[in-house]
């Protein structure tokens, strides 16, 4: 285990958080927000992916594939809400899971009519497939050091909206009391159509990003939601903070587990027990963390007691 494989590793783990928090930082704000389960969020994440690859292979330009894409997801975001979600609001969580479960199914047999239920990759252009040297000695994929970028510039904007604009504050006074932000005259309908579309663009510019790294296909977007439910849980819900926290804790402990847990077993285990058991704790290691989080902590790291 050298000193590059292990900083590696960690870059690795970085990129996969802030990919996670961009799931993540959604799905917090549409549950703290509007009070809705909306297992339909990995859709959004599929959805924004094949929407780049269609827009990349329209135009020609991955710049413009970005953008489309980016701008696909919103719009489908704000009509799921309109359309399918507003009516849930009264309900109880049991139909809203209910309901954004039909979503899935809907969104995967409408991605495997249009692309086929074969896998996609995306390609990049020439300026983002080289690499770049780390003060280690080792080289990285600048395209993977571009997710980790973007992916905390996102939350450095994001944290700006939230703390510092009227949009931000109606945000907040949102989770904190719906009912008296409605009263005061806030258009809360519209206010919520926002919040889901942003929150859809969020999870649509993970999956465009995450297209050139991972396989794109259907179904692709329930792979990851566990996860995400995992990220929310331990950052707390409703907390941007606690989702780019609770995102990054994620990322680096489950890429560290899955590159370096079962080499460590093998020097105090058969290669045979070692090669069994390795693949198998790592991916606990996440479940095992939410767990000491929920006993110390049942409202998250950032959340607030209800």
């Amino acid at each position: 285990m050298t000193l590059e494989l292990v900083f590696e590793q960690l870059l690795n783990g970085l990129q996969y958080g802030v990919m996670l928090f961009l799931m993540a930082a959604g799905l917090t704000l549409v549950f703290g927000i509007m009070n809705l389960v909306n297992l339909a969020h990995g859709s959004l994440f599929m959805m924004g992916a094949y929407f780049a690859i269609a827009a990349t292979q329209w135009t020609g330009s991955y710049a413009a594939g970005v953008v489309l894409g980016l701008a696909a997801a919103l719009v489908l975001g704000m009509v799921i809400e309109v359309v399918a979600l507003r009516p849930l609001y009264g309900r109880d969580h049991l139909d809203q899971v209910l309901a954004t479960f039909g979503l899935i199914l809907f969104f995967n047999e409408l991605v495997a009519m249009i692309w086929g239920r074969a896998a996609l990759y995306a390609s990049l252009p020439a300026m983002l497939q080289g690499h770049i040297p780390l003060f280690t000695g080792s080289r990285y994929p600048i395209y993977r050091a571009v997710i980790l970028l973007v992916g905390l510039a996102t939350a450095l904007v994001l944290w700006y909206v939230v703390t510092r604009t009227r949009l931000g504050m109606l945000v907040r006074a949102g989770a904190a009391n719906r009912a008296m932000v409605a009263a005061l005259g806030v258009n809360i309908r519209l206010l919520y159509t926002v919040v889901f579309g942003v929150g859809a663009a969020l999870a649509g510019l993970a999956g465009l990003m995450a297209g050139p790294v991972f396989v794109v296909q259907p179904g692709m977007g329930e792979l990851i939601l566990i996860q995400v439910f995992v990220v929310i849980v331990i950052g707390g819900i409703g907390s941007v903070r606690g989702a780019l926290v609770g995102a990054v804790i994620v990322g680096v402990i489950d890429t560290m587990g899955r590159a370096f847990l079962k080499p460590m077993l093998a020097t105090m285990l058969s290669a045979t027990a070692a090669e069994k058991a390795g693949p198998a704790l790592a991916s606990m290691l996440i479940y095992l963390l939410m767990a000491v989080v929920l006993t110390f902590r049942p409202q998250g790291l950032f959340g607030t007691r209800g």
